[in-house]
């Protein structure tokens, strides 16, 4: 389930990132030991996290996904390890909350994509989820919150 959509011009916004390819299904595997990894990066610079967590999908093909994990931040990071200065970029973006567990996401960005279409927009390649409530908050899934960003013209 989504709210209703709305349309935003975003701001450039510093992160901290790890960039990664890997099959869809391995997602799981990977995204908890990544945004680990990447929060205690920024905590060991002593930086402070400008926002949630986000993944930033460049690239989704079938077999292999093109991404990033990352953390806003407010100044930039010196890169550590697997983790390099990033943004979110400044676009102009369709936007839409999802509230649920992870699970239902695919079904919302469905129907988000729908709703894209039937403004007579052409969505970007890209996308983006923020994750602004999730299992740090409780393990209660009906009140995690992910924020849907897709560019679009």
């Amino acid at each position: 389930m989504i709210d209703p959509p709305t349309i935003t011009q975003t701001n450039t916004q510093p992160a901290a990132v790890i960039r990664l390819a890997v099959p869809p299904e391995d997602l799981p595997k990977v995204m908890k030991p990544g945004i680990n990894e990447v929060r205690a990066t920024v905590e060991a610079q002593g930086i402070k996290p400008a926002g949630p967590w986000f993944s930033h999908y460049q690239k989704m093909e079938p077999r292999r996904w093109e991404f990033e994990i990352g953390l806003p931040v407010k100044t930039p990071i010196a890169p550590a390890g697997r983790v390099t200065p990033g943004e979110l970029p400044a676009r102009k973006v369709a936007r839409a909350i999802h509230h649920g567990g992870y699970e239902g996401l695919h079904e919302s960005w469905g129907e988000f994509s729908n709703w894209i279409k039937s403004q007579g927009l052409t969505p970007d390649a890209d996308l983006w989820e923020c994750y602004v409530v999730g299992p740090d908050s409780g393990p209660d899934a009906t009140k995690w919150r992910t924020e849907l960003n897709r560019p679009v013209r």
